[in-house]
């Protein structure tokens, strides 16, 4: 699923969310299946903040393609089962940043899961 070059890492396989997919960084697992992760946001901001993210490398949504969409579908289910399983289905929010000015700091697509309190809209 990730590219391997002649022993050498590409650049955005030396991305830390992609070392945590690969279990060489810690983090709070809350859901796996084969194409998706996800974990705890180590800097939550909200009671439930979950990071979703394909194990398969997409840099953002403005650069995935129609091949990636049932994959993107995944991260939105999987987020949906956490919603349930926290007890957070009366309201939450699902968040993809899309470029630097969105506040996307970290470049391999994630979908955030925000529950567990009032959520103000419009958001930002």
């Amino acid at each position: 699923m990730l590219c391997w070059r002649r022993g050498r890492e590409s650049a955005h396989e030396r991305l830390p969310i992609l070392q945590i997919v690969r279990g060489e960084l810690p983090t709070k697992k809350v859901y796996e299946d084969e194409h998706v992760l996800a974990f705890e946001d180590i800097q939550p901001k909200a009671p439930t903040h979950v990071l979703v993210i394909p194990k398969k490398h997409i840099r953002g949504l403005k650069e995935a393609a129609a091949e990636d969409a049932e994959l993107i579908g995944r991260l939105n289910l999987a987020a949906a089962q956490i919603g349930r399983e926290r007890g957070i289905e009366d309201g939450y929010r699902t968040v993809l940043n899309v470029g630097p000015k969105s506040g996307q700091s970290v470049f391999h697509i994630h979908l955030h899961l925000l529950g567990g309190r009032d959520l103000a809209w419009p958001p930002g």
